[in-house]
């Protein structure tokens, strides 16, 4: 799950929010005022924003405003001192979820922030007909009741971490936090302490305890995502804390109880890599008391056409566009691609067809794809160079330059876009950087 961003201009009051946050078992992210707020949103996709409404320079109520302008339906909810029924009624008028007056209780924080992340929950449900994953969820339901240590393998994009959320909403810990923990996206330097914590003074730079993400999990489920990424020596302490359930925090004297279920994720061959050394073997038959594999969508296509309508009715309401289907050739065009990128290029293309569609019908042109072929000698319109530099500019000429809005439609980064730009000689002059 994304971070929640906190805006507040009062720095006690971020921290308190941060920690709150973090004791539900959710990232957070913090921002002082409504422009950092935008700067962040910009380069990171958030849960939900929690924001004060007096601040200086652009109150809640304009950052709402602007967050519902970029956002679409980005879940906000809106603190405030001042609490007027004007004030209230223009909060929700303008899209807030929650309208939350100070003084509040942890409680009262917790089971509005629950509320808000358990509707985002239900919107993340698995989606599929297929008889291959009918078997699969099946199988995870039945496991889920147990607490045994769950190992998803498949190839990125089929969706890992959806089923290790099922499998934790449909154990007997669902009312405990999921912690998911990105182990690709988290440096070597950095994973011992964001994964177990530390103690104030453990090292330089530690001016305050932190808990690790072990101890915000405490009671539900960990999900180690793509565990493959981890180093050999986070490994052996990682199976320490898998056999004796017990966790040490950097500098601390005494060890700390940990009571988890924890789901690892992988799109490589862990038993492959044991044999050869590159991944500890005891770990792996750990994390691999029970293996759930995730077929790519190109062996169940039966589940394409329900994905593909699940995306456009999900992008056509935060778009605000009435796009109610699919061309019969658009349809058979999704259904005999390949794929690569499974369940999430599907989604990356419907969320791109849906901004280009000039119909409240989808067509085989505003998918902005081109049929796979075997050679690359009959590769229609030229290079896959040429195919991909005319597929970015086209996109970018869609939403007038906007490369943050380009870079979503084609699920990019905007660095990605400007080293494309700058690839192509345009350094910036035709679309400026935005």
């Amino acid at each position: 799950m994304n971070p929640i961003l906190v805006v507040d201009d009062d720095p006690q009051m971020r921290a308190a929010l941060k920690e709150a946050i973090q004791r539900l078992g959710y990232d957070a992210v913090v921002a002082e005022n409504g422009q950092d707020a935008l700067a962040k949103l910009n380069n990171l996709s958030c849960s939900m924003v929690i924001t004060d409404m007096k601040m200086p320079r652009m109150n809640g109520l304009s950052l709402l405003k602007e967050v519902r302008r970029r956002a679409g339906n980005l879940p906000v909810l809106v603190i405030t001192g001042f609490a007027t029924v004007e004030n209230a009624v223009e909060t929700m008028k303008e899209g807030a979820v929650e309208y939350l007056m100070k003084p509040f209780s942890f409680d009262t924080l917790s089971m509005r922030i629950n509320s808000i992340m358990e509707g985002l929950a239900k919107e993340r449900e698995m989606v599929f007909s297929s008889e291959k994953m009918k078997r699969l969820v099946k199988l995870a339901e039945d496991i889920a009741r147990s607490d045994t240590t769950v190992l998803i393998y498949g190839e990125s994009g089929t969706g890992k971490e959806l089923l290790a959320r099922h499998i934790h909403s449909a154990s007997p810990r669902r009312e405990k936090p999921f912690v998911a923990v990105n182990c690709a996206a988290i440096p070597d330097t950095l994973m011992e302490s964001e994964l177990f914590g530390f103690e104030k003074g453990a090292f330089t730079g530690a001016t305050e305890k932190k808990i690790g993400k072990f101890e915000l999990a405490n009671g539900g489920t960990i999900l180690l995502d793509e565990i493959g990424e981890m180093s050999m020596a986070l490994q052996a302490k990682l199976l320490r804390v898998l056999q004796e359930k017990e966790i040490d925090r950097v500098g601390a004297k005494q060890p700390v109880p940990v009571d988890i279920r924890v789901i690892a994720t992988t799109n490589r061959d862990l038993y492959k890599e044991s044999l050869e050394g590159k991944f500890r073997e005891d770990l792996y038959y750990r994390l691999s008391v029970f293996p759930l594999h995730i077929p790519p969508l190109r062996e169940r296509t039966e589940d394409i056409p329900v994905l593909a309508e699940h995306f456009l009715k999900k992008f056509s309401s935060e778009i605000g566009k009435n796009v109610s289907g699919f061309t019969e050739e658009a349809m058979e065009f999704l259904m005999r691609r390949h794929w690569r990128g499974n369940i999430r290029e599907l989604e990356n293309t419907i969320h791109r067809a849906v901004h280009l569609a000039k119909t409240d019908v989808i067509e085989v042109d505003d998918f902005m794809l081109y049929e796979e072929v075997s050679s690359p000698d009959a590769m229609p319109h030229g290079s896959i160079k040429d195919m991909e530099r005319n597929l970015i500019l086209k996109t970018l000429r869609e939403v007038n330059g906007n490369k943050t809005k380009a870079a979503k439609m084609l699920g990019v980064s905007v660095r990605t876009i400007r080293n494309k730009l700058n690839e192509y000689g345009m350094n910036g002059k035709n679309f400026p950087i935005q």
